[in-house]
């Protein structure tokens, strides 16, 4: 086997967050009886990969050290999980056993779970690891699979590999010069394909030219969309609140470039396969009624992101909103407010980005039926006040547009097989130039949509005419409405303004914001 050095490090990484600290993969042979052991504090499928690394080692050709093998994976006080270390261990056995001699100049970070036959499949997290080796200077060997992945962060040295002895060959590379410029090439094709491939998906989004009537809820949909307000629509079932939600996302401006890498970072933490088609597109995230709290906002034994962080500068629409558990709901008061999630755990606590805008639906009733024309609701006005009391007060002030969804009429539904309806409103103009016109006015006078305006912004930027503040201070007293339900209701009035291009709130601006968070203020009235 030749000289042997008996100490070999080889460079990986592991996950904590949305940060990907490095890990130094030591292996050290030693003599005395053979066995193989795995130090640093690693997860039970670390620890397995001790037969995964024999078994590839072998057929991949080369020949297993013998005697006393130990492999440490520092820092030790870090947790290791996933295959991705199996890569590395191996390749830190063979260059320790003088089967594999690494590059001198030029330090590589490697992932990929070992098959049995020296294949390498795929692992997740990748995206994070380029970054923070992009950072760090590194290169990258991953398997083949992840090779778009890497690339997508930007990384120019990344490469995708087969196998074990694929992986061995290039970390002998020692023309460093020739491995940049391909992968400046590769990472070059994989942006413009992800570029060019986020039109299309945008395009083939559903938009509001799809939807027949429902006027006040459009209207609702663009202003929405122009200040990043939290949206609740009421109505019986099959008017239509969910398909008017799916509409949200074409009336949105593709994500910027630090807003793709955020997304991707948190789905990449999820272990979820990025796709360069949908780069540029905002997540649109539906979870169902029955998720768990973890699942919404984020845990479990190894922390992944919840879908508040997965819906991260997208769109989170909770459909049937009161059949979501209470400790749920409440849980996303302060992502709502702050934009962030804090995940506390005995082991770690973790920071994640969660700045979604909210969207929900629910019915008026437990029927589904109050104030619908075509059936007679049969629910007892205690039973209606009970659903409508598993939304807590605080959650619902919070949300800024609250409308009524009614069913449509037999002669607006005839109007959708004529298409007469999309011809109406293709006419009246175009919904999301109007909403992008607005949010980038807002956006370059501060900094930030309405919705997330501060006290002290709302102050400087809402200047109030005496008709509108005598209409605030009536609405805020008829209304009964709270300091935050008084602040939301400015920032809306603030949205109003700017799609109308003015500079100050108007009264009808302001009676407009006030109409738009009516629903549910009144008790319901008494079904026969």
């Amino acid at each position: 086997m030749g000289g042997a050095v008996s100490v070999a490090r080889v460079l990986s990484r592991t996950e904590l967050g949305l940060d990907a600290p490095l890990v130094q993969v030591e292996a050290h042979l030693g003599a005395g009886l053979p066995s193989f052991s795995i130090v640093g504090l690693p997860a039970p499928v670390v620890r397995e990969s001790r037969e995964r690394v024999r078994a590839a080692i072998l057929s991949s050709g080369f020949q297993f050290p013998a005697g006393r093998i130990t492999v440490n994976l520092a820092p030790a006080e870090l947790l290791k999980h996933g295959g991705r270390f199996d890569l590395p261990i191996a390749l830190a056995l063979l260059v320790a056993s003088g089967q594999v001699r690494a590059a001198a100049r030029w330090q590589f970070e490697c992932y990929g779970e070992l098959g049995l036959a020296g294949e390498l499949k795929p692992v997740g997290g990748i995206f994070l690891a380029a970054l923070h080796a992009r950072s760090a200077g590194h290169a990258l060997i991953v398997p083949q699979t992840n090779g778009e992945e890497a690339r997508l962060s930007g990384h120019t040295t990344a490469y995708g590999v087969l196998d074990l002895r694929a992986a061995t060959l290039r970390l002998a590379q020692s023309d460093s010069s020739c491995a940049i410029a391909g992968g400046e090439r590769a990472s070059s094709r994989a942006r413009e394909a992800a570029e060019g491939a986020a039109a299309p998906a945008a395009l083939a989004a559903h938009t509001l030219a799809d939807v027949v009537g429902h006027w006040q809820a459009k209207r609702a949909l663009i202003i929405a969309a122009a200040g990043g307000h939290s949206l609740l629509m009421v109505g019986p079932p099959g008017s239509g609140k969910s398909m008017l939600a799916a509409r949200l996302p074409a009336l949105l401006p593709p994500l910027s470039a630090s807003e793709a890498l955020e997304v991707a970072s948190v789905a990449s933490m999820a272990g979820h396969k990025l796709d360069a088609r949908g780069w540029t597109v905002r997540p649109f995230r539906a979870p169902h009624h029955t998720a768990s709290a973890n699942a919404i906002v984020g845990g479990g034994p190894q922390i992944r992101p919840g879908e508040i962080s997965l819906a991260h500068c997208g769109v989170l629409f909770l459909d049937e909103l009161p059949e979501f558990d209470r400790r749920v709901l409440e849980s996303l008061r302060e992502p709502m407010e702050t934009g962030l999630i804090t995940i506390a755990r005995a082991a770690a606590r973790i920071e994640l980005p969660a700045q979604f805008q909210f969207i929900a639906a629910m019915n008026p009733c437990p029927c589904g039926h109050l104030g619908d024309p075509a059936q007679s609701c049969r629910c007892s006005p205690s039973r209606i006040e009970r659903y409508r009391q598993r939304i807590s007060g605080p959650l619902l002030d919070r949300i800024d547009i609250r409308i009524e969804i009614p069913r449509l009429a037999a002669e607006e539904l005839t109007e959708a097989i004529s298409h007469r309806a999309g011809a109406q409103l293709a006419a009246s103009g175009e919904p999301a130039a109007q909403a992008l016109r607005a949010r980038s006015w807002r956006l370059q006078r501060s900094g930030c949509l309405s919705a997330r305006l501060s006290a002290a912004q709302l102050r400087s930027c809402c200047a109030l005419p005496s008709g509108a503040e005598q209409l605030l201070r009536r609405s805020a007293q008829r209304l009964a409405l709270s300091g935050r339900g008084v602040h939301r209701l400015l920032a809306l009035g603030r949205t109003i303004a700017d799609l109308a291009g003015s500079e100050t709130i108007e009264a009808a601006h302001l009676a407009e914001a006030v109409q738009l968070r009516r629903a549910l203020d009144v008790p319901p009235p008494s079904s026969s």
